[in-house]
């Protein structure tokens, strides 16, 4: 099928072959050629990379993994197992990568060289090299390791934002530990996110995905377009032989790169929320009309940056220094090459109107470890409302108590089980101080609201748990 439709494409039915026209046959001879050309131009700077892993016990839960990583558990250690030998003494794995600079410089990803306590590469014509890990980027998966070698034949990185869906797309790579197999395909989508968490600690994608046949072992190789220049690094599969892989933009993978080989990491900028597109938040969109596109602000991480400023949960995002931004990807790829500490000016709409707010973002912090705030018991003067909670003040007493240096706000003190607080999340220990949009500092305030609204339409309550702010959409069952 895929042939007969280049054959309708190049030449359609009816169409004459004349002295000196091509034959349906020439065009597959000269697109047959374009494939074989593009894959022994690029395979000389494709490797083979070889990792004995750091002794792991015999058993590992996925559950005992540090809580703080912000990637999901076992994500990577899954999609690279496959490829793992049984792991008796030391863990074997291999993957594929791309030489960039003719130094030894070599590009591949985080989750090939993962726990590695020695790495090996492999280049096409047999030399072998021990490798040195120069640095990795977990946020992206993108690592850099280094060979002792030099000339070696540096692969060309294309402009990945040229990229069209449609393109010829080559896959070049290792897997299963069959050295430099090619397939190919087509560009099938730009812009995928496949992971997208909203506790701050957000994975830095934009992957382009692509039909060409990728699997275990592939991870670290080149996807190349029909000029030879490599437009992504092959990363993720969507199940075997499903025709979904995922590669990080070239582009996206040269920035990140580039700074790993000059510093050894990257420094990304950091401003502390989770966040959505509001494109995919329906009901957000109904609740807040005059909006139909931006970012909206999930979550705002304690003593983040963002927490040091004016911005707030449920304010919507629609620009970052006046560059639009509709997609959680374009605002982190806004703030990717700011300079840390200097003000960026987010315009925030906000109650029917737009509004600046400044952030000065910081460098990326550490993983810290996740700690669960006690909850407090609850008090027989609590308010009991249709919301299916009771609630009572915040007393200085009580915010001793709770660790808390603010009063404002209406503690939830118990949750009604199925009642639509629970459905949406709502906890005992969560203090309320928005329902929508519209402050939460007393008694009477919370009852003013309460009676305005409308739970078949919903309502938008901005919440504090331990120290974290959010916002949750409580609506009636249907």
């Amino acid at each position: 099928m895929l042939w007969a439709a280049m054959l309708a494409t190049f030449c359609p039915a009816g169409a004459q072959t004349s002295a000196g026209a091509p034959s349906n046959l020439d065009v597959i001879r000269q697109l047959d050629r374009a494939f074989v050309d593009v894959a022994s131009r690029v395979s000389p700077s494709v490797v083979v990379i070889s990792v004995e892993q750091k002794e792991l016990p015999a058993s590992i839960d996925d559950n005992e993994e540090d809580p703080s990583d912000p990637r999901p558990p076992g994500f990577w250690r899954k999609f690279h197992e496959q490829f793992k030998h049984p792991p008796i003494e030391k863990s074997i794995g291999q993957g594929s990568g791309i030489i960039v600079r003719p130094d030894g410089y070599i590009l591949t990803n985080g989750h090939v060289i993962e726990d590695a306590e020695t790495v090996r590469v492999r280049l096409q014509n047999g030399k072998q090299y021990k490798a040195t890990i120069r640095g990795v980027d977990p946020q992206s998966d993108v690592a850099i390791i280094k060979i002792d070698a030099q000339d070696l034949p540096a692969a060309v990185l294309a402009d990945s934002s040229q990229t069209q869906v449609g393109e010829f797309a080559i896959a070049i790579g290792a897997p299963f530990g069959f050295d430099y197999s090619v397939t190919f395909g087509h560009v099938s989508a730009k812009g995928r996110s496949v992971i997208d968490t909203l506790e701050g600690m957000t994975m830095d994608q934009d992957f382009i995905q692509t039909d060409a046949l990728i699997n275990p072992g592939n991870s670290g190789g080149p996807l190349v377009n029909i000029e030879g220049q490599v437009i992504g690094i092959n990363t993720l599969i969507q199940g075997l032989h499903s025709g979904i892989g995922f590669a990080i933009p070239s582009s996206l993978a040269k920035e990140i790169s580039d700074q790993i080989i000059e510093h050894g990491k990257f420094t990304r900028p950091y401003l502390g929320i989770g966040m959505r597109a509001v494109r995919d938040e329906t009901d957000l969109r109904e609740l807040i009309p005059g909006i139909q596109d931006g970012v909206v602000v999930r979550t705002i991480v304690p003593e983040g940056p963002a927490a040091k400023s004016e911005l707030r949960p449920s304010d919507i995002i629609t620009a970052v220094d006046g560059q639009v931004v509709t997609t959680p990807q374009q605002l982190r790829g806004s703030i990717r090459g700011k300079k840390i500490g200097t003000p960026l000016v987010l315009e925030v709409f906000r109650q029917g109107k737009t509004i600046s707010v400044k952030v000065s973002p910081s460098e990326w912090p550490e993983p810290k470890p996740v700690l669960t705030s006690a909850k407090p018991a609850a008090s027989p003067k609590a308010v009991a409302v249709e919301l299916g909670i009771t609630v009572k003040p915040i007393t200085p007493a009580l915010a001793y108590q709770l660790g808390i240096s603010s009063q404002e706000g209406m503690l939830v003190a118990t949750v009604e089980k199925n009642s639509p607080a629970a459905r949406s999340q709502i906890k005992p220990g969560d203090i309320i101080t928005f329902i929508d949009q519209q402050p939460i500092t007393n008694r009477k305030q919370f009852q003013s609201a309460i009676e305005k609204m409308d739970l078949k339409k919903g309502a938008i309550i901005n919440l504090v748990s331990g120290n974290t702010a959010r916002f949750e959409i409580v609506k009636a069952a249907p």
